[in-house]
């Protein structure tokens, strides 16, 4: 079956970078669409981040924008999230998604397949 792994999640201090990056397994074809999510406990799964690599086209909410940059790196399937200028806001556990067809990649509902999630805690 296919698996999505996230990559690059640890600890830094507030202002400071992290990349994450997630590979596809198992998968022969080109996703429509791929993103980021995020989930902090009791809070709802937030998509932060798509990339539509058939037409270039990106989405980003407005919580990271400005701040974050998805990015279609040269193997099938692969994108890093590059993340800047980071607050403790931004603490979660961040999963990379992914969509077959069509449909986006910012939704939950749309999601055909998910990575089992990276941590990223931001200290003061």
């Amino acid at each position: 079956d296919v698996q999505l792994v996230e990559s690059g999640g640890g600890s830094v201090q507030a202002g400071g970078s992290l990349t994450l990056s997630c590979a596809t397994f198992r998968y022969s074809y080109n996703f429509h669409c791929m993103g980021w999510f995020r989930q902090v406990p009791g809070k709802e799964r937030e998509g932060i981040a798509a990339i539509y690599p058939g037409t270039g086209g990106t989405y980003y909410a407005d919580s990271v924008k400005g701040r974050f940059t998805i990015v279609q790196e040269n193997g099938k399937n692969t994108v890093s999230l590059r993340m800047n200028t980071l607050k403790p806001e931004d603490t979660a556990t961040y999963y990379c998604a992914s969509q077959r067809y069509g449909g986006n990649c910012r939704e939950e509902f749309a999601i055909d397949y998910w990575g089992n999630g990276t941590p990223v805690t931001v200290s003061s």
